[in-house]
């Protein structure tokens, strides 16, 4: 049978490698189209107010090269321009920003976020873009995303993959499925993501359901490293055979 979940990579961790020296490689772009290669359904990339790995260069350069685009974003009508006019990702997925934070920490609070949802979500999706928020598998939350319009919900996943004893574990996967069940009565797709791992995907997989979506970054992007480092050392090797100092 065909696969029917689909998996978003998250690239930010290419560009944080990238920024780290302010260089041109790696390249976003190039790792989404190996992504895209080996079979992910689409990329996801955060273009954070403080610009601190993904740059307003990538998106769009992503965008246009036909990727199927998720545009991780705050809720600011900064973000609200670039993604309408100059990147016009296929989705967006709105979610919380703090400057000091190392990763997305949390959900959108979209009961406090209500009006500014309410202003921007439609016009997103009047310039085509699916709009799906960020938060955390709360009836109250989900409510919001279906008043404000949002097709999808991406539900946060991190506090089960944070869990420390099964107890908590089974809790929270809990939590996602009974989510995942209200967004699904109320004809609000299901998206899932943040932390999820080789390790811990199985057991969500298994308890949760109607999701549409994975998007996962972190740990992809961290095997990615072990997986291709070597392959990467030769190539630096065969460039130095004939190195005339020796």
């Amino acid at each position: 049978m065909p696969r029917t979940l689909k998996l978003g990579v998250n690239i930010d961790h290419v560009a944080t490698v990238r920024q780290a020296r302010l260089a041109s490689q790696p390249s976003p772009l190039e790792a989404a189209k190996l992504c895209a290669a080996a079979g992910a359904d689409g990329i996801t990339a955060h273009l954070r107010e403080d610009r601190r790995h993904i740059q307003d260069s990538d998106v769009i350069a992503l965008s246009q090269a036909g990727l199927r685009l998720n545009m991780e974003m705050a809720l600011t009508e900064e973000m609200v321009r670039i993604a309408t006019t100059l990147v016009r990702p296929k989705s967006c997925c709105l979610v919380p920003e703090k400057r000091q934070e190392l990763t997305t920490e949390g959900g959108l609070d979209a009961v406090a976020s209500l009006d500014k949802l309410m202003q921007y979500v439609p016009v997103l999706r009047g310039a085509g873009i699916a709009v799906s928020l960020f938060i955390a598998p709360d009836p109250a939350q989900i409510d919001c995303a279906k008043q404000c319009g949002a097709e999808f919900v991406e539900l946060h996943t991190g506090s089960y993959a944070n869990a420390v004893s099964a107890t908590e574990r089974t809790a929270e996967l809990d939590r996602l499925a009974k989510g995942a069940e209200y967004a699904h009565s109320l004809g609000i797709g299901v998206n899932a993501g943040h932390g999820i791992d080789y390790d811990n995907i199985g057991q969500l997989l298994a308890a949760v359901p109607y999701l549409h979506e994975l998007n996962i970054g972190h740990s992809i992007i961290a095997r990615a490293i072990m997986k291709g480092v070597g392959a990467a050392v030769e190539d630096m090797l065969a460039l130095m055979n004939d190195y005339p100092g020796a």
